[in-house]
């Protein structure tokens, strides 16, 4: 004689219990895919920062006009230099080639001639001798933008250091601008 057996479904809470465990677990995964795996806002200051060298570059050229970079730490400004007074001054006029500050968890690397260069916080001081109207602190920027359309060759990354997520741009003496890919840096 067989028993017949009894069927015995979920309960509710049972139910219930398994769909917030589910919810849980999904809203971690989507939580660790949006801070971890997004890189766009840098890939975002990046490109910024690589069209505003072009349009530096680009203005030398066609103005016969020298342009700097000075960089620091989470910021970076444009500089031009004037021969008449021997000096370099803040370009503070034009809205495009203005001091522009990156979002406070993103910061700048800046490698010239192969050396990792330490950034400073804030912009140097610029200080000119009265007399001559020179530099007095013999003020120079990292980069230079050149009318001849050369430039100062360099490499300079946007970081997120929380994550580790870092988009770098190269520039050669030709005044090249380019991504830095992965490859290109383990060689």
């Amino acid at each position: 004689m067989a028993r017949k057996g009894h069927l015995r479904g979920f309960t509710l809470i049972e139910i219930l219990v398994s769909i917030v465990i589910i919810g849980i677990v999904m809203s971690v995964a989507v939580l660790s895919l949006s801070i971890v795996g997004d890189d766009r806002d840098v890939r975002k200051e990046a490109r910024r920062l690589m069209t505003l060298l072009d349009v530096a570059q680009t203005e030398a050229m066609m103005q016969g006009r020298e342009f700097g970079v000075e960089f620091m730490t989470g910021s970076y400004r444009f500089m031009e230099f004037d021969p008449i007074i021997n000096r370099w001054d803040e370009i503070t006029l034009d809205d495009t080639l203005r001091t522009w500050r990156l979002p406070d968890d993103m910061e700048i690397d800046l490698i010239l001639e192969d050396k990792r260069v330490t950034l400073d916080t804030e912009p140097a001081e610029l200080k000119y001798d009265p007399k001559t109207g020179a530099s007095a602190n013999n003020y120079g920027p990292h980069l230079l933008l050149f009318s001849s359309g050369e430039s100062t060759p360099f490499e300079v990354a946007v970081v997120r250091a929380r994550d580790d997520v870092a988009i770098a741009i190269a520039g050669d003496l030709l005044g090249n601008l380019d991504f830095v890919t992965e490859e290109d840096s383990a060689r």
